[in-house]
């Protein structure tokens, strides 16, 4: 929506930004992505960069801003790692090296300001004293606006601020002697909260009602009442609701995850065994959440909102990335993860290569082709036609081809993961409707596609294979990997149809 509204580009609107009921706040995309945009845009028109919009630029400037906010994880690992008996320096080697930090937290997600939002709420209700006992809370206020704030960004941060919240409310009633105090912090926290929500409210209502208050806009009801309806979320697929538990976390922070899990059962089982004895349920179980080694409190920080996350039946691997920090500072504490430390660097390496380069790592570097080819000169008075059909890759972002809104001269057809039929039909309708001598019609397949591409009765003049492009969804075939056709699999093609569209 920024591109839309600040650099009068083309997009495509999500269905959670559509103004009949949108889903997402506008308050966040205009703070991180709008700003960056807006200063190249000023940049360009100030005459300093004279071609600053550009495919490269769209991509790389929100991303920039979004990997210097990523040093919040940082700040937060080293001011609550001695909170929670953890060592700040291996906290922060595990979190700088872990592919989730590299990957994830380097691009423009809501759950990446999710997790920086879940660090920051971690970071003001694990205050202490510098002689080590614990502080009066007094940050009420903060906590609020972060909470409320996260809430807005993602209805799920309330899954991420359960648990740190009661744990602040715990620290309020065992420092507060005073009824009043105790008052005055809560009268704080809801205060700044409403004030938070309105704040957002307002930004909502006038964007998406264009300058209107007639009708208030409150973007977390419409996500929730969204996302509660069964049916929906079997638009964008359903998972087993043990696939958070048994396949992302492991997918995102592999041995990590594992460990915490051991940990988990092992500490539950202690409970459980001490829970049947008289004496030491009654003598001995306050002080088990301070003194067990690890801090069972963070097990807690880390599988309470695992939990109710796995209650919904749509399960994305990115939905868990907030929870790196509770894990690293679980699996920093000593003698933790050190014996595994080979097995964690081989399986960061092996995921930033799989996450961060082929995993539909040809999508971007084919927009920025295109957009060159669509912005190239031209012999002709008349200006070139293009259709952009991709199929079976991700949803191409269109900003990225820096195409005005008024300019009609290039349409985008996505097809997601059409079957062989309804792709064959929708080329050799393409093939045989060209309409003026300067249309071109171009197709983006993965390698593995292209045979059903062949099938379809029609030829190509050119084309281009951009690599390395994987594609999970259709994954290449393990004997064809170990052949001499290895590349053309792992690639993204670009191929222009031919109007004489013989079969091949």
């Amino acid at each position: 929506p920024a591109l839309w509204d600040i650099l009068n580009l083309q997009v495509y609107y999500p269905w959670e930004f559509l103004s009949s009921s949108p889903c997402r706040t506008i308050v966040f995309p205009i703070m991180t992505s709008g700003v960056t945009y807006w200063v190249i845009k000023s940049l360009q028109q100030l005459d300093i960069c004279s071609s600053c919009i550009n495919s490269y630029t769209l991509l790389v400037s929100p991303r920039l801003l979004f990997t210097i906010f990523s040093f919040i994880l940082d700040y937060s690992v080293y001011q609550l790692a001695p909170f929670w008996g953890a060592d700040p320096w291996k906290a922060l080697i595990l979190l700088a090296g872990s592919y989730v930090t590299l990957v994830f937290y380097t691009r423009t997600f809501t759950n990446t300001l999710e997790g920086l939002l879940f660090a920051l709420l971690m970071v003001l209700v694990s205050s202490r004293k510098s002689s080590g006992s614990s502080a009066e809370p007094t940050s009420s206020s903060l906590i609020g606006v972060i909470t409320t704030a996260g809430f807005f960004n993602r209805p799920t941060f309330l899954a991420f601020a359960l648990v740190p919240l009661l744990y602040w409310a715990g620290l309020i009633v065992d420092s507060q002697k005073s009824i009043k105090t105790l008052l005055n912090h809560f009268l704080k926290f809801i205060l700044c909260a409403c004030f938070t929500a309105s704040v957002f409210i307002t930004a909502d209502t006038f964007y998406f009602t264009s300058m209107s208050l007639d009708n208030l806009y409150i973007t977390p009801f419409n996500f929730l009442s969204y996302n509660l309806n069964p049916h929906n979320l079997a638009l964008h697929g359903t998972h087993p609701r043990v696939t958070h538990f048994t396949v992302n976390g492991v997918m995102l922070f592999g041995i990590l995850h594992i460990l915490a899990i051991s940990a988990g059962f092992k500490m539950l089982k202690k409970y459980v065994h001490q829970l049947m004895l008289v004496r030491w349920c009654y003598r001995e179980l306050p002080g088990l959440l301070v003194h067990s080694e690890g801090s069972p409190a963070l097990l807690l920080f880390y599988f309470v909102p695992l939990a109710f996350l796995s209650l919904f039946s749509h399960q994305e691997p990115r939905f868990l990335i907030p929870l790196i920090l509770p894990l690293v500072l679980f699996s920093a504490s000593p003698n933790r993860a050190v014996k595994w430390k080979r097995l964690i660097v081989l399986f960061n390496l092996l995921g930033a290569l799989l996450f961060g380069c082929l995993h539909q790592g040809g999508l971007i570097p084919c927009l920025f082709h295109l957009e060159q080819l669509i912005h190239s000169p031209t012999p002709s008075s008349h200006p070139q036609h293009y259709t952009l059909l991709f199929a079976h890759t991700y949803m191409p972002p269109r900003s990225l081809l820096n195409i005005k809104k008024t300019d009609v001269h290039v349409e985008v057809i996505d097809m997601a993961g059409a079957g062989e039929e309804t792709l064959c039909q929708t080329v050799e309708q393409r093939a045989s409707n060209f309409t003026c001598s300067d249309c071109h019609v171009l197709i983006i397949i993965p390698g593995t596609v292209t045979a059903t591409i062949t099938k379809c009765g029609v030829s190509f003049k050119n084309q281009t294979l951009i690599f390395p492009h994987l594609s999970m969804e259709d994954p290449p075939q393990i004997p064809v990997l170990s052949s001499g056709n290895w590349r053309s699999q792992l690639g993204l093609y670009i191929l222009e149809l031919n109007r004489d569209h013989q079969s091949l």
